[in-house]
């Protein structure tokens, strides 16, 4: 039996092993955006879950740009610095290859943890100025941001190429940045968020106007072999909002200025957007991305079972499959996955005899 999940994939210079990707989940246990022991753990253990890729959580360009206190950063030296540590371990112990998502929050900055509450932060939380397209909060009770001067933007747009070389210097396989979700890039892309009245709002052509000026700063700062992505939003769930239309004219966009691949996400432009828990809901917004831009496509969103899994790479649907919340549950997925589709992974020499081969009890697992 060949899987096609399990078949190899280029992304300009980058070979990976297979189409699993461990999707950036935010863990929101930074110290003040420097990664901790928390980060060790949980992507030393990602690192050998099987999967071709690793991309580590949303990581924020500047300091303003973290969603939480709680939130991973890319924007000082000791942000470096810890994080080579991570990515150091991950290579010592692991086999996925490694990608960083770069991100600002925008208008969905200074919030609380998600076990806090994920309320905006009170005065007594130690808040700070949010900025975004326009003075339009996230929802009631948000702060409202500070519309974005083109100061702002030179200094963002500068932030992310910055962020961008770290994450080089460091020894990122791949590097993504995230127009999703309702942060900063996405927030000036969907007419929801952004009301401007100049060059940088109206027409789909304004709206992407600021983003396209990061992207293209990104990408000549990355060597055209190292792969450069983004996750973008397949439709807003919200009447008036970005629909598949966009996602196929965005992805049109991004592979002009030079990206390698888009990831299909959805939602979260305002708090009550609705998101689909049917399995794959975001799958016919990858298919059509995929026909109809020519860029290769990852997709997210409640791929659940290894059948699935394989169905959609196989059927051609998306070129790779992204697993957030089942990897948690199971951090040896892939593992799981190869044995259900005949399929094999590395396993570190240390859980060797975990493998059918060598150990009788993987066929009675339930």
């Amino acid at each position: 039996m060949t899987s096609a999940l399990f078949s190899p994939i280029r992304l300009a210079d980058l070979e990976l092993a297979n189409r699993i990707v461990v999707s950036p989940m935010c863990q929101y246990s930074a110290a003040d955006g420097v990664a901790t022991d928390w980060h060790l753990t949980h992507l030393g253990m990602l690192a050998n879950s099987g999967a071709g890729l690793l991309v580590i959580e949303a990581t924020h360009v500047e300091r303003r740009g973290r969603i939480t206190h709680g939130c991973l950063g890319l924007y000082s030296d000791e942000c470096e610095a810890a994080l080579r540590r991570v990515i150091a371990h991950c290579r010592r112990i692991g086999t996925a290859k490694l990608a960083i998502q770069l991100a600002h929050a925008g208008r969905k900055a200074s919030a609380q943890r998600p076990w806090e509450g994920a309320k905006p932060l009170s005065a007594a939380e130690d808040p700070w100025p949010t900025i975004a397209p326009s003075a339009v909060p996230f929802g009631p009770g948000w702060h409202t941001p500070s519309a974005m001067t083109e100061a702002d933007m030179a200094r963002v747009s500068a932030a992310f190429t910055d962020a961008a070389r770290r994450a080089l210097r460091i020894g990122f396989d791949a590097i993504e940045l995230h127009f999703a979700h309702g942060y900063l890039l996405h927030s000036f892309v969907s007419p929801l968020s952004n009301k401007r009245n100049d060059e940088f709002g109206g027409s789909f052509a304004g709206r992407m106007r600021f983003p396209l000026e990061v992207v293209h700063s990104v990408r000549a700062a990355v060597p055209r072999g190292v792969p450069l992505g983004a996750r973008i939003t397949g439709t807003d769930w919200v009447a008036g909002g970005l629909t598949g239309d966009d996602a196929v004219a965005m992805a049109k966009a991004l592979k002009a200025a030079g990206l390698d691949y888009v990831d299909i996400s959805s939602g979260n432009i305002i708090p009550d957007s609705r998101l689909s828990t049917e399995p794959g809901f975001n799958v016919p917004f990858a298919e059509r991305v995929r026909r109809e831009s020519g860029l290769p496509v990852r997709v997210v969103g409640m791929i659940v079972n290894a059948k699935q899994a394989e169905d959609i790479v196989a059927q051609g649907k998306a070129d790779m499959v992204a697993l957030a919340r089942a990897l948690l549950d199971d951090p040896h997925w892939a593992w799981h996955a190869a044995q259900t589709l005949g399929a094999e992974v590395p396993r570190p020499p240390q859980y060797a005899r975990t493998a059918p081969k060598l150990w009788p009890g993987a066929a009675l697992r339930g």
